[in-house]
């Protein structure tokens, strides 16, 4: 007979992993130039600065976040869909 308490251990691991495996990625940053445009984007993929010819804007970084965001929860959705609607790793992870 299982130890149904073990597998809540490795589930309490698999959470502590994921989480410090966002602060890790939300802690990255990469820069893009091209030509007289600059993307910093954080590894969690969220824009931290965006600039043509110098000039920035607080609305369009919202925007592309946005964008990014929801990107994100289609492929969440798809993702969950693919693995028979049972939640997914997400849903154990507390995503």
């Amino acid at each position: 007979m299982q130890n149904p308490f073990k597998a809540l251990g490795d589930i309490n691991n698999l959470r502590k992993q994921a989480k410090q495996m966002q602060q890790d990625l939300a802690a990255e940053e990469i820069k893009i130039e091209r030509g007289d445009i600059v993307v910093i984007i954080s590894g969690d993929q969220k824009i931290k600065h965006f600039s043509v010819q110098g000039i920035t804007s607080d609305d369009a970084v919202a925007a592309l976040n946005e964008a990014i965001k929801k990107s994100q929860e289609i492929a969440a959705k798809k993702l969950q869909t693919m693995m028979g609607g049972a939640g997914g790793l997400g849903n154990m992870l507390g995503q």
